[in-house]
């Protein structure tokens, strides 16, 4: 703060004393300059510059006008610090369920969406009654399996059994066949 300001005098309760005066007079205007100035996390940049000024406070010269244009050029190259850091690091976006493409549909839902829902309605009465439940449950209701089981009344096991003989099935009538792809 002055050039009488020396180590010793930093050492101990009048080092603290003199920081806290330090910190109360200018954090608000380095947390004010770092905010306008776009840093990502002000708040923690303000923190890094009085951490990188309390340790050299005694070599500090010219006053208050020294101090100040000390703790703003240590502000300043937090700042480009931090712009460097911004532009290394990728963009975050956050995460659209509706834009996100990666999910394919199953190869039944394909097939069905193909074709009209009378046919649909045809395919399936040629199937026995329980096969015709549990794709009715599965694939138009969207139930799980655990979930079509307890519908039926019966075992996880025989509604997957029951399921892939219907889809067996199907693939095995002529009508479907020109629907679905080699």
């Amino acid at each position: 703060m002055t050039d009488a300001l020396t180590d010793e005098a930093l050492d101990g309760p009048a080092g603290t004393a003199v920081f806290s005066v330090v910190y109360r007079t200018y954090a608000s205007q380095v947390l004010g300059y770092l905010t306008a100035r776009g840093v990502e996390d002000p708040e923690a940049a303000m923190q890094e510059v009085f951490l990188s000024v309390l340790p050299r406070l005694g070599s500090v010269h010219g006053g208050a006008a020294g101090l100040r244009t000390f703790i703003f050029s240590v502000a300043h190259a937090r700042m480009v610090d931090d712009y460097r850091r911004q532009s290394r690091t990728p963009a975050k976006l956050p995460f659209e369920p509706e834009l996100d493409r990666r999910e394919d549909s199953s190869a039944e839902t394909q097939a069905l969406e193909r074709i009209a829902p009378q046919e649909v309605l045809g395919l399936l009465d040629a199937l026995p009654q329980d096969q015709r439940e549990v794709l009715a449950l599965r694939l138009v209701a969207g139930l799980t399996v655990e979930q079509s089981a307890e519908a039926m009344g019966k075992s996880e096991g025989a509604v997957k059994q029951l399921q892939r003989r219907a889809l067996l099935k199907l693939r095995e009538l002529a009508d479907v066949k020109e629907y679905l792809k080699p």
